[in-house]
């Protein structure tokens, strides 16, 4: 990619569309799970056109027979809905350019390929694979571009006979135009190639099957699209699809050629691009761990983007509000998990405390939770959801924070019992049991100044005091304030398991 001298072929539209007319797509190929970077690409043609008051297309790009699947499918419309993401066109809703399965299109395909190659637009290639590698590696070998070099641009008839004798099945090349293509990039602003640097490319396998280089900007020209906005690793398939858009306009096929903008890498460990293969890529895994989906966004909405640059909190609505697709960064973006807990967090607390408890609900049962359902008391779990919404990264983390009130004995975690059962902690358990006893059990208060006061006759502060009691109560070093667990595990359990502890030390 370099800057180069006239003639030039453009790309007409620029970002000025009115914003009625601004139509976008969302079009996935449904293999494998959703990963966060898809996300992100939807996230933001989402909040694009609905700042703009446009139209979402959603549509599923499944022309790969051997990769696709009815439940990759279905895992989509799945977490598309779970995110909260609404489409004005595409599955379950319908619309103007039904169908939206790139699948049930193929006719539509074969029709436009067709009437490229009797425009003179495309042509038959009949190389095959050894003879392309071995003009490849002659092309590196001597410092010139390595792609294909149109050996089958102008074949004669007595050629194509030929080739056709040798039982060779063609592909469909598409022409590119022999001059310098100039697009004004959404995110990155102008970029050049030069015509050397993009060749001659397929659209159509020898089997008849179109490839993802035509039926992509295929698509997006029936279905009226204004502006491109996908990940960095398409922007070199742009050039080719603008001269396509040149072509498809000359047939009556595409109406205007749409602005293109490229949105950053999302990076991962080591610095290197974030991709399918890497674990922390799948949307299932955050999910499953208990994300919010409006935490889960906010998040990716800055990996390129800002609300402003002393903040890092917002809603969705927030974001629609203000996000233009020029304010993208285009430098890569670095996915940090620890930083997408903190924002999760930050949005368990902005949730209302009884839309807190209910999120929950999935964690507090089968297959999650370690405890018989007939032993889940909702009055006990509703007593200190406040309590726990102020101390979780994520939903998941709930079933371990309350395990204590609701399995017949404690966790024994032995690291736990390790580090706080000290020489000496079995008397400062009988002092705190003491204490306890005769504490004001409807008041959180009562109960922190008996453990104080247990302490304190022994010579150590409260942290040093409340350690043993709290693993002889919840099996566990940290948790939830203890004061308000010890209320709410009540008097009568709290003390049997302070005896339970104290023979677990004489024994």
């Amino acid at each position: 990619m370099a800057s180069a001298p006239s003639p030039k072929l453009s790309a007409p539209l620029e970002q000025g569309a009115p914003p009625s007319a601004v139509r976008v797509r969302f079009c996935p190929s449904p293999t494998g799970n959703p990963h966060v970077g898809l996300v992100r690409t939807a996230l933001f043609n989402w909040a694009f056109a609905r700042h703009h008051q446009g139209t979402l297309v959603f549509r599923i790009e499944d022309t790969d027979a051997a990769r696709d699947s009815e439940e990759s499918y279905e895992q989509l419309l799945d977490s598309m809905r779970w995110l909260g993401f609404d489409w004005d066109e595409g599955p379950e809703v319908g619309g103007p350019h039904a169908p939206y399965r790139q699948s049930q299109r193929m006719d539509l395909y074969k029709d436009v390929a067709r009437k490229l190659l009797e425009a003179g637009h495309a042509y038959h290639c009949y190389c095959t694979t050894s003879e392309l590698e071995e003009r490849r590696e002659a092309a590196r070998a001597a410092g010139r571009p390595s792609g294909y070099d149109g050996h089958c641009r102008e074949l004669s008839a007595a050629q194509v006979e030929e080739y056709t004798a040798q039982g060779r099945e063609p592909i469909v090349r598409f022409r590119m135009p022999d001059e310098a293509i100039t697009f004004t990039d959404l995110v990155r602003g102008e970029i050049t190639y030069l015509a050397e640097n993009v060749p001659d490319y397929g659209i159509v396998r020898a089997n008849g099957a179109p490839l993802y280089t035509l039926v992509n900007p295929v698509d997006d020209a029936l279905m009226e699209i204004t502006h491109v906005l996908r990940g960095e690793d398409l922007l070199s398939s742009t050039p080719r699809q603008i001269a396509l858009y040149k072509a498809l306009t000359e047939l009556g096929i595409a109406k205007e050629t749409p602005a293109f903008g490229h949105l950053p890498y999302v990076m991962g460990e080591g610095n290197k691009k974030l991709s399918k293969r890497d674990p922390q890529s799948s949307l299932n895994l955050y999910r499953e761990r208990g994300f919010l989906p409006e935490g889960l966004l906010n998040y990716l909405s800055l990996l390129g983007w800002s609300l402003s640059a002393d903040r890092d909190i917002f809603s969705v609505e927030e974001m629609v509000a203000a996000f233009e697709i020029s304010d993208v960064n285009p430098n890569p973006a670095r996915f940090d998990l620890k930083k997408a807990e903190a924002i999760n967090a930050d949005h368990i607390r902005l949730l209302d405390v009884k839309d807190f408890a209910e999120r929950c609900a999935p964690w507090l049962k089968a297959p999650f939770a370690p405890w018989a359902p007939e032993d889940f008391d909702e009055s006990k779990w509703q007593a200190i959801a406040p309590h726990a919404q102020t101390r979780l990264k994520v939903l998941s983390e709930i079933t371990d924070n309350v395990d204590f009130l609701f399995l017949p004995e404690p966790v024994f975690d032995e690291a736990s019992w390790t580090k706080a059962m000290k020489e000496g902690s079995d008397a400062l358990l009988r002092t705190a049991r003491e204490k306890l006893e005769s504490a004001d059990w409807t008041s959180a208060d009562s109960l922190k100044e008996a453990v104080l006061a247990a302490g304190e006759a022994h010579g150590l502060k409260l942290g040093k005091a409340q350690a043993p009691v709290r693993v002889a109560v919840t099996g566990r070093t940290v948790g939830l304030p203890l004061f308000e667990s010890l209320q709410i595990l009540g008097k009568d359990t709290t003390l049997a398991r302070i005896d339970a502890a104290l023979a677990k030390l004489a024994a």
